[in-house]
C-alpha cells in the first residue's frame, strides 16, 4: 500500500486549505483511512478519520471546520479544512489501516499565519 499525500501550504488565519490523499497498491482491505498531524514539540494527533461504511470522525480541535471525504473511484480521501488558525500549524500525515498495519503517507506541511 502506498499513500501519496499532497495540498498543504501556508495560508492566513481564517483561510482553506484542501489535503488530497490518493491510494494505491492492495488497498482491498483497508477498512479506514484519514489523517493526523504533529506541530513542533507536540504529540501526533488524529485529526480525522472515516471507515469503509463512511462514518467519520473528527478530534474536537477541528470539529464544524474541517471535512473529510473520499472519491472512491480515485482511491483518494480528501480533507477540507476551513476557518484555519495558526494552531493547525503542522505536518500532516495521511494513513490508511487494514486491520493490522498502519501505512502512512510522506507528510505535507501546512503553515497558518495570524
Amino acid at each position: 500500500v502506498q499513500l501519496q499525500a499532497s495540498g498543504g501550504g501556508l495560508v492566513r488565519t481564517a483561510g482553506s486549505l484542501r489535503l488530497s490523499c490518493v491510494v494505491s497498491g492492495s488497498i482491498s482491505r483497508i477498512n479506514a483511512m484519514g489523517w493526523h498531524r504533529q506541530a513542533p514539540g507536540k504529540q501526533r494527533e488524529l485529526v480525522a478519520r472515516i471507515t469503509n461504511d463512511g462514518s467519520t470522525y473528527y478530534s474536537d480541535s477541528v470539529k464544524g471546520r474541517f471535512t473529510l471525504s473520499r472519491d472512491i473511484a480515485k482511491s483518494t480521501v480528501y480533507l477540507q479544512m476551513n476557518s484555519l488558525e495558526p494552531e493547525d500549524t503542522a505536518v500532516y500525515s495521511c494513513y490508511a489501516y487494514n486491520g493490522w498495519t498502519t501505512y502512512w503517507g510522506q507528510g505535507t506541511q501546512v503553515t497558518v499565519s495570524s
